[in-house]
């Protein structure tokens, strides 16, 4: 991809895929404006990691969706040593009424998507990466190996794993869908 040297290419690129990766964004923090942050982080590491895109490898977006884990990925181990430091210094800032309401407003809203990643959190990392990937983000099993740099085969096993482990707990629809590949 020549994103660094046409600007029009970027422009169209970004416009494919910025609602994708910010629903991608969203569903792993809970600020917006973090979320907004954390999207135009993904643009910004593509953009400079464009030339490590090999499209036999997968599609853009699956290639897209694993800059996006690792900057999500990245942001969560920060903000973990950060939290650490500050705990050591210095006390707990209270919840005030607004926080609290937001708090309550955005746990009724994801609610279900709440109940679906508990039954995926018993899941091996591997197994939830690929489910995830596949069901949540709709990624092809090809993407999905792509975005998290496994192979085609290894992905389809973890996959098959996880639908076997859930079991009843999502309908099999919800876990894979035909012709997919």
């Amino acid at each position: 991809m020549r994103l660094r040297e046409d600007p029009e290419a970027f422009e169209a690129f970004y416009r494919r895929h910025v609602d994708g990766v910010m629903r991608f964004v969203v569903r792993r923090v809970s600020d917006p404006h973090l979320a907004a942050d954390l999207t135009a982080d993904t643009f910004l590491a593509a953009l400079d990691s464009a030339h490590t895109y090999r499209p036999g490898r997968g599609s853009e977006i699956g290639w897209l969706y694993g800059v996006a884990r690792n900057v999500v990925s990245a942001h969560h181990r920060q903000t973990v040593r950060e939290t650490r430091a500050t705990g050591r210094v210095a006390g707990r800032r209270m919840m005030d009424d607004n926080d609290l309401l937001r708090m309550e407003e955005r746990i009724d809203a994801e609610r279900r998507m709440r109940r679906a990643l508990e039954a995926m959190a018993a899941l091996p990392e591997g197994e939830r990466a690929v489910l995830e990937l596949v069901v949540v983000d709709q990624l092809t099993v090809t993407e999905a190996a792509a975005a998290l740099g496994i192979g085609k085969v290894t992905a389809r096993v973890r996959l098959h794993r996880a639908r076997r482990t859930l079991g009843n707990v999502a309908s099999p629809s919800a876990v894979y869908v035909e012709g997919q590949a």
